[in-house]
């Protein structure tokens, strides 16, 4: 499913730059993904259209989250560190936050692999059309042979 999404957010600018989702499904099928693994970045994607829908930007003064011991299990130290750090360097207000944790959240397994939660991320800042600092934007792109290309 992460192939799929690093796919669309290096090919589509923005979400309304994607086709309906039949089209995009052909798409995706002639690039060379599975069907199954297409269903399931397609149904992600429509949570966090959802939650895109229902996003009202920052909120003035800054928030503590408090993570549930289910989270904490779900996303792991690591990924639960980074966030932290998103936030602390100011890039990831806490609404974008709360999209990030309810997208890992949507993921099956545990803990969130690092690398998949930076394309959480990313994908986050592409719903909304916005593009993170570029310092930040390095963070986030993960190592050539694991996804993203530099």
């Amino acid at each position: 499913m992460f192939d799929v999404l690093v796919y669309l957010y290096e090919t589509y600018w923005r979400p309304d730059a994607c086709p309906d989702h039949a089209q995009l499904t052909r798409k995706l099928s002639a690039v060379g993904f599975e069907n199954e693994e297409i269903e399931e970045a397609l149904s992600w994607l429509d949570g966090l259209a959802q939650a895109a829908e229902s996003y009202q930007g920052e909120q003035g003064e800054k928030s503590l989250r408090i993570y549930m011991p289910q989270e904490l299990d779900h996303l792991g130290e690591v990924s639960v560190g980074f966030i932290s750090f998103l936030e602390s360097a100011g890039v990831l207000p806490g609404p974008m936050r709360e999209m990030a944790i309810d997208r890992a959240m949507a993921i099956p397994g545990g803990p969130m692999d690092l690398e998949d939660l930076k394309i959480i991320v990313l994908m986050v800042f592409w719903s909304l059309g916005e593009e993170p600092d570029a310092l930040i934007l390095d963070e986030l792109f993960v190592d050539p042979e694991d996804r993203l290309i530099h």
